[in-house]
């Protein structure tokens, strides 16, 4: 039975490191080989030295960042409120099920509800005229990719920073009110950082994808917010610089390994005299 078992394990994790391979590492390193291959030049470093040396490119990386950060903070903003509230009702479950059921609807129809919805012919200008104000460009502004970004984003901030919240023992709460701390005060010294673990992976889950955004930047930013994503979109699809795209590729794998490598876990270990 052992041996069985053991075979199994050594055939399961065979087959996931030719998977791990075939479809993470493979890619990887073409785009790693890609960015360093030049047409006409052969392999060269001109590519990043080029990214890091122009204006506009750091502008981009600087844009990205800024609204990945925005997107989060919005996100966390009503996702901790929303999972807290969550953990206090009694079909939990159910009320859980109703966040997570937009990430089933394709991403690109959800992006055209949003367009209609706040088109000048949309439903909100609709109303608005109904109330006696005039018609108001909503779409194509900053404000309105925040809101669509934030609203497909919620999902995966709401889900880990509620389990989280789950995993803390309703007795460190009812201790501390025992012990004469108001509601506010048991968030802010007990719920709060037991819960943060759950935070930071929200955060992981929310401004990594944020950094690569580039459909919601077209259709909902009308190419008035600029972000690394449409960039590389740009030099596969437009120029076809796939050399220079690469690179941007490159370099947004590293801020999203920086990012990961900042908001995890670090686990100390102490070790004590028995």
């Amino acid at each position: 039975m052992n041996k069985t078992k053991k075979r199994f394990t050594e055939a399961y994790l065979g087959i996931y490191g030719i998977w791990l391979i075939a479809f993470v590492v493979a890619p990887l390193l073409l785009l790693v080989v890609q960015s360093v291959n030049v047409p006409g030049q052969g392999f060269t470093l001109d590519n990043y030295k080029e990214f890091f040396t122009s204006g506009p490119y750091l502008a981009m990386t600087v844009n990205s960042i800024w609204y990945a950060f925005l997107i989060t903070l919005v996100t966390l903003v009503i996702a901790y409120p929303l999972a807290l509230c969550l953990t206090k009702l009694k079909h939990r479950s159910f009320w859980l099920l109703l966040v997570i059921l937009p990430t089933w609807i394709n991403l690109l129809l959800k992006t055209y509800a949003f367009i209609g919805l706040l088109g000048k012919g949309g439903l909100l200008n609709t109303a608005m005229e109904s109330m006696g104000f005039g018609p108001t460009q909503l779409l194509f502004t900053n404000g309105a990719f925040l809101l669509v970004a934030a609203y497909i984003e919620l999902p995966f901030m709401v889900l880990p920073i509620y389990n989280a919240l789950l995993d803390i023992d309703p007795l460190l709460s009812a201790a501390s009110r025992d012990l004469g701390a108001s509601s506010v005060q048991t968030l802010k010294k007990v719920i709060w950082p037991l819960s943060m673990p759950g935070v930071k992976t929200g955060v992981q889950t929310v401004f990594i994808p944020s950094l690569s955004l580039f459909m919601i930047t077209r259709l909902i930013g009308g190419n008035k917010v600029i972000t690394l994503g449409t960039a590389i979109e740009e030099h596969f699809l437009v120029t076809q610089n796939w050399s220079f795209g690469s690179t941007i590729g490159v370099v947004l794998i590293i801020a999203m390994a920086l990012t990961m490598a900042l908001t995890g876990d670090k686990k100390k270990k102490k070790k004590g005299v028995h």
